[in-house]
């Protein structure tokens, strides 16, 4: 399977201030102009080697836990399973619309976000991502997705969050914004409602980076670390 969906926001520049360029999923949506108005071509959305893809997705997490995972790719038709895990988790490239529907890159095509999910966050979170690509797909507005994806929570189309769910974001070639493309190699857990409080997130000190995300009900905590998958040393 992917956040999505981790897309996060809130709290306006949170990241920016504490960190000089911030995870897609934490962007602050400070009201401007988009520079991405309206959906490109699919084309410039898909990665045309599949292959590619496909390493760029294990990319998220270390080889020894992403040489076992379900990877996912975008097709045409919405992301597919292009090789079978057997650890629980999922790897996948999220797209632009992980975002906030009103966030300004919501259309932009050049975002590559590599995310690898333990089995509670692709059985719970990573939902919400596969429902936003299909309506996306399906020619749908940022508003008609934010609509549907409401509903799909208050019906339970969309399960409730499990505990423990978590992802690995640790890909060298992460594509998370124009403004800083790359952002640090960091852990995100996920959890439902506000929870901000809980984690003792954001404050002078602390490791832990949080951003509640109302549209998707998901608190996001983030725990920068200092390696990225490969092994190697990250400078920023």
């Amino acid at each position: 399977m992917f956040s999505h969906t981790i897309k996060i926001i809130a709290l306006a520049f949170l990241l920016q201030t504490l960190f000089p360029s911030p995870d897609c999923r934490a962007q602050a949506q400070a009201p401007q102009k988009s520079p991405y108005p309206a959906m490109a071509p699919l084309e410039q959305y898909l990665i045309a080697d599949e292959a590619s893809e496909i390493a760029l997705a294990r990319s998220a997490a270390p080889p020894s836990i992403s040489d076992a995972a379900e990877i996912m790719v975008l097709r045409r038709d919405g992301y597919q399973t292009a090789a079978k895990g057997s650890n629980g988790f999922v790897c996948l490239v999220e797209r632009s619309w992980a975002t906030a529907t009103d966030n300004p890159e919501f259309w932009n095509p050049k975002l590559r976000a590599p995310h690898c999910f333990n089995a509670a966050a692709a059985k719970t979170f990573a939902p919400i991502f596969l429902m936003k690509t299909k309506l996306v797909l399906a020619g749908k507005s940022p508003t008609e997705i934010a609509a549907a994806i409401n509903s799909a929570l208050d019906t339970h189309e969309i399960p409730a969050l499990a505990p423990d769910a978590m992802c690995y974001m640790m890909s060298k070639q992460q594509y998370l914004n124009d403004d800083g493309k790359s952002w640090h190699p960091h852990l995100m857990w996920f959890v439902s409602g506000d929870a901000e409080k809980t984690w003792g997130a954001n404050l002078p000190s602390s490791p832990i980076i949080s951003v509640n995300d109302a549209q998707e009900r998901v608190t996001v905590f983030m725990v920068v670390v200092p390696k990225w998958s490969d092994g190697t040393l990250a400078s920023k």
